[in-house]
């Protein structure tokens, strides 16, 4: 199964159209591409490099509490959102340090500059740590994806819990095709520190199996995606455990699937690796409810991957 991902690289570095983008980094894209992955023949966690699965479910965890306050992330140790709470502290009025400009874009080509915004960077997390009032401000991204699953706000000042209503529905009413959780909300996209790349996803049940089915508007092929299928393949295995089904698929369909040019390099590397067996999930069986999980409650077994390629992240 890790086939198909390694073949959308293979088929970006090779066909893909080169866009600019908003980064300023440029990519090679195409535009519209599924995949399909048999969560009974293993968990799909890549093994042609080491994916760090600790993020995977911190992050997981994370929406599944309708958080949106990095400060959950850095008590797991987990960095991956730390760049979009930063950019909101160096642009406002509060930050007194260098100037931070562009500065994921700076960080990149400038060493020296990317030594100066590293330093800023922990400083930053350090603060949002130790001091409440800071982590309130700066550490909150918005209404990202934790608040519209689980807190999406109406227009009557109401709340839906998306996830536990589609939960519930799935135990009682299993072959409706409502069975959706959206992400997208246009009214707080602009006051979001990033707008949901994985937008929608849509749940079904068929002889005693769960699928998900994920829409993903933005795929950052070589870092986001390996995150994205581990992650909404972890999230249905949650959910039949809670509802007393076996896993199907996980089908993950993309909208413009990219190779950011800093990353074209790293994915040539792990496209002459040999492809391994994928781990086994083992979940806390003692857990009957998604949102009762924690980190110590999911594990892999048999994961022996190649070893991690690093790579710029384009922010």
């Amino acid at each position: 199964m890790e086939q198909a991902y390694l073949e959308l690289g293979r088929k970006i570095l090779t066909e893909g159209n080169e866009k600019s983008d908003r980064t300023g980094t440029g990519t090679k894209s195409i535009f519209g591409h599924q995949m399909r992955f048999d969560l009974s023949q293993g968990f799909p966690l890549l093994t042609t490099k080491r994916v760090p699965f600790g993020l995977i479910k911190s992050e997981l965890l994370w929406f599944l509490k309708g958080n949106t306050n990095i400060r959950f992330l850095l008590e797991h140790n987990n960095h991956i959102w730390d760049e979009w709470a930063f950019e909101r502290f160096v642009t406002s009025s509060d930050y007194q340090g260098p100037d931070m400009t562009n500065f994921g874009r700076r960080a990149v080509l400038d060493s020296e500059f990317n030594k100066v915004y590293q330093e800023e960077l922990k400083k930053f997390c350090e603060r949002i740590l130790k001091e409440q009032a800071f982590s309130e401000k700066y550490g909150d991204l918005g209404n990202i994806y934790g608040a519209q699953w689980r807190n999406w706000q109406t227009k009557s000042g109401e709340t839906i819990d998306q996830l536990k209503d589609v939960i519930e529905m799935i135990k009682i009413n299993p072959d409706s095709r409502r069975l959706l959780v959206s992400a997208w909300n246009p009214e707080d996209v602009p006051t979001m520190a990033l707008p949901p790349c994985h937008t929608m996803f849509q749940f079904y049940v068929s002889n005693g199996k769960l699928s998900c089915q994920l829409y993903q508007r933005s795929a950052d092929v070589f870092l986001g995606v390996p995150f994205n299928i581990a992650s909404y393949a972890l999230l249905t295995h949650l959910i039949a455990h809670e509802t007393g089904l076996e896993v199907g698929e996980f089908v993950h369909t993309l909208g413009d699937a990219h190779l950011y040019s800093n990353h074209f390099e790293q994915m040539e590397t792990q496209l002459n690796r040999e492809v391994k067996d994928f781990p086994t999930l083992v979940l806390n069986s003692d857990k009957t409810s998604v949102f009762d999980f924690d980190v110590t409650d999911i594990t892999l077994e048999n994961y022996e991957p190649h070893p991690a390629i690093k790579a710029p992240i384009a922010v």
